[in-house]
């Protein structure tokens, strides 16, 4: 049920989210207690990220059309990061987490998918070899999205996700540290990628998902940090207007 009330016992659940332990005590003039207001907060931020999720790559994928290129993008970082999303998103949907653990990975990929094809639309020609990646992506994905497949390779998968992930970011990385420019990477994209792993850290602990997704959002906060940092730093100051000459 999405909510249950039960005034009796001061008891309000919505999504998933215990108030009624924080209303009791907020009735009373007292501070709830850590093991009520932890869960709370944790569902909170859960459904935050959720929420962010629907649009995180939309910068990215706005900044890509206003300039009509991908200067500077790593196709197969773009291309690993949307296997990973998929691996991902079916193995929380198998393990039955609640949606707030991992719901944003369901948009992720969407707009993953997106911007892979965007990213194709503005890269040189495209040749047999990509034309090939594409249909097997869409033969395979589908099959694991619905878990049928066998359980030992499907435990296999997730754990090669990491690395996964790694590697999607480390062409990038390396990209922009040759190039000492980041081309056409979106810096709100980049942060929210951050600021999610982060705060995905902290859910994962007081929802006690598995140790292999608590160590997919260290690893996205690694990662994520070097690019950001590398925006950050990259990044050509605004030249400065000349006066005028009276």
């Amino acid at each position: 049920m999405v909510m249950k009330v039960n005034l009796g016992t001061m008891e309000l659940e919505i999504l998933g989210m215990n108030f009624g332990c924080v209303l009791s005590a907020l009735s009373n003039a007292k501070i709830p207690e850590k093991e009520c207001l932890l869960p709370l907060v944790s569902k909170l931020l859960g459904y935050c990220i959720v929420a962010a999720s629907t649009t995180v790559k939309l910068p990215q994928i706005l900044k890509i059309l206003k300039h009509g290129s991908v200067r500077g993008l790593s196709v197969a970082s773009f291309e690993l990061e949307l296997i990973g999303y998929t691996i991902a998103l079916a193995y929380c949907i198998h393990k039955g987490l609640p949606f707030s653990a991992y719901g944003e990975l369901a948009f992720l990929l969407i707009q993953a998918i997106i911007l892979i094809a965007i990213i194709y639309y503005y890269s040189p020609p495209m040749g047999s070899k990509t034309w090939i990646k594409a249909l097997v992506y869409c033969g395979l994905a589908p099959t694991v999205l619905a878990g049928k497949i066998d359980p030992g390779l499907f435990e296999l998968l997730y754990a090669s996700q990491h690395a996964i992930f790694f590697c999607a970011r480390v062409p990038q990385i390396w990209k922009n540290f040759t190039n000492k420019s980041t081309g056409e990477l979106s810096f709100l994209t980049c942060f929210m990628n951050f600021a999610g792993s982060l705060v995905r850290v902290f859910t994962s602990i007081q929802e006690k998902t598995p140790l292999s997704v608590l160590m997919g959002s260290v690893i996205g906060i690694a990662t994520n940090g070097t690019i950001l940092s590398q925006i950050i730093m990259y990044q050509k100051p605004v030249p400065k207007k000349e006066k005028k000459e009276d």
